[in-house]
């Protein structure tokens, strides 16, 4: 677990965030923004990954919409790059020939 990951999460209990009215969707993502800002200021990070699961075969486990504001800290992996991809190792790497 990265220091500060948050979740933002709607009080509208749905699956998915595309189950939202556009109006809550886009709150959600303003929510996003400034918690950014926030975890910015506060812890630092060189930089986030921002994203959600979107249904179970995307790798959602809870029935409740919501989306991941991680910090990312510089060596806090051995090799950071394709950030979210490494759910799809064969496509992670698509900086190599």
């Amino acid at each position: 677990m990265s220091e500060g990951h948050t979740l933002v999460v709607p009080l509208r209990v749905v699956r998915s965030l595309y189950d939202l009215p556009e109006a809550e969707q886009a709150d959600a993502w303003a929510l996003v923004r400034q918690v950014r800002a926030i975890l910015a200021e506060r812890h630092r990070p060189a930089g986030f990954n921002i994203g959600l699961n979107d249904g179970e075969a995307a790798g959602q486990t809870i029935a409740h919409a919501h989306i991941h504001v991680i910090p990312r800290y510089l060596g806090d992996v051995p090799d950071p790059r394709g950030g979210i991809r490494w759910v799809l190792p064969r496509k992670a790497g698509y900086w190599e020939p």
